[in-house]
């Protein structure tokens, strides 16, 4: 049986929507098997200087940065759409083990296929330190 992961391309305002916002549901699970469902077999990813592919690689990746982005929470926001591609505006906050918070920025370009699982997924990522009294996603 193929994969199917609705909402599916072409994408509309209301589905684009849906997508992000499923996106980031699933990432603030931390949850490395139930994230990697949403991506290609084959999935191609770039996230700051990694190059990352297939579901197996994006588990031991999201494994290492939730071991190391400890009370990670994640805000996504849909930048636009066309057909099967989205970009997509985020900030994450995190701690690492010595207990300095970060808030992250950046940018992503997704590309999906028919069957409404992503199979690019390139990142822009910068880090902030920032006290834990200037955070703002709880």
């Amino acid at each position: 049986m193929m994969e199917q992961r609705p909402p599916f391309p072409p994408f509309t305002p209301e589905t684009a929507a849906q997508k992000v916002q499923m996106a980031e549901d699933a990432w603030n699970t931390r949850d490395p098997e139930k994230v990697s469902l949403a991506y290609t077999p084959d999935t191609e990813w770039r996230n700051r200087t990694e190059f990352i592919n297939g579901r197996e690689e994006v588990k031991a990746f999201l494994t290492r940065k939730w071991e190391k982005e400890l009370d990670y929470k994640l805000k996504k926001e849909l930048w636009g759409f066309r057909n099967n591609r989205m970009a997509v505006r985020f900030e994450y906050e995190w701690h690492d083990a010595a207990g300095q918070w970060y808030r992250s920025y950046g940018n992503e370009n997704w590309e999906f296929d028919d069957n409404g699982l992503m199979k690019k997924r390139y990142a822009s990522i910068n880090d902030l330190a920032i006290e834990e009294e200037e955070r703002r996603l709880r």
